[in-house]
């Protein structure tokens, strides 16, 4: 998949596309079905199959106090666009600038006159240009008048829910990593580099790995089992996300215990996949008593593979 970065980028000469319009952040199963109309139509149509995304989150710019966190990096976001069959995908920096252009001219100078749009696909809630005045009915109208197709993709419903990225936040901010995965239609994962902790892990015999993440985790502090991926290779691990309040510590960290494995992972890029929550961080009254919880975390994250 090729990635643009900024209009002015776009090849002038390019021809006749169909294009998939969001934030798409996390590309959940309703994205998935958003771009996946694009690849469609741009195959039926002999067309290019686009997505327009943005970086950052409009509500970064607009709204920062009311942001929400992010489920997926720009870089997490492109190449689980390119797994969906687009062909490019044209990323807009989102800046006052962007967001002071009306719907209407945001439709005709970029979608159509840049980007050559025969056929422009949104959610059913998508809304766009100044002010977000734009949505699907006026995109409709636009199609005759501006010569282009609209096509709006309805709700995606899994176990009676409407999927969207608010939801999914929801879900991770409860721990219900079975209801994320459901609707993401993978397994929530974060990356993040191994950085050096305090080493108390390993003096407690289950040594860590912590992991400065690229983005909040969205997560409530507890115990995970967890996939950690490094160097292409997949290992169990038990990841506790939290204070270390048995230690007196209020910095949140995120430590993985790798099972059956060793070696070093310093300075490691690694991939952090969580499977379901085991449990809340706790306060022990010693040592030991938090020795053997982990003992048993280890176990149970045994028997959940």
């Amino acid at each position: 998949m090729q990635i643009v970065r900024g209009l002015e980028a776009f090849p002038p000469d390019a021809g006749s596309s169909a294009v998939a319009l969001g934030a798409f952040d996390g590309i959940h199963l309703g994205h998935r079905a958003i771009l996946g109309t694009a690849v469609t139509l741009a195959q039926r149509g002999g067309l290019s199959a686009l997505a327009c995304t943005f970086d950052r989150h409009p509500m970064e710019v607009l709204q920062p106090d009311r942001a929400p966190l992010p489920i997926t990096t720009l870089e997490e976001r492109l190449e689980l666009i390119a797994e969906t069959g687009i062909d490019t995908t044209v990323v807009i920096p989102f800046t006052p600038a962007i967001a002071a252009i009306e719907a209407k001219a945001f439709v005709q100078d970029v979608l159509i006159g840049r980007l050559k749009a025969g056929e422009i696909v949104v959610g059913f809630n998508h809304r766009f240009g100044r002010g977000a005045r734009g949505d699907v009915g006026l995109l409709e109208t636009l199609a005759g008048p501006l010569g282009f197709r609209a096509h709006v993709v309805q709700a995606l419903m899994v176990d009676g829910v409407a999927v969207s990225s608010s939801e999914i936040r929801t879900a991770l901010q409860r721990g219900d990593l079975p209801g994320a995965a459901r609707l993401l239609g993978r397994p929530y994962s974060i990356r993040g580099e191994v950085v050096r902790g305090a080493g108390r892990g390993r003096t407690l015999g289950f040594p860590t790995a912590n992991v400065k993440t690229d983005r909040p985790l969205g997560l409530p502090v507890g115990v995970y089992v967890c996939r950690l991926t490094a160097a292409a290779r997949q290992h169990q691990a038990v990841v506790n996300v939290g204070f270390r309040p048995t230690f007196g510590e209020n910095e949140l960290a995120v430590e993985a215990h790798v099972l059956d494995f060793t070696g070093d992972l310093y300075d490691e890029r690694v991939t952090l996949t969580f499977i379901r929550r085991l449990r809340e961080e706790r306060k022990f009254p010693n040592v030991d008593a938090l020795r053997h919880q982990i003992a048993l975390d280890v176990a149970a994250a045994r028997a959940a593979s």
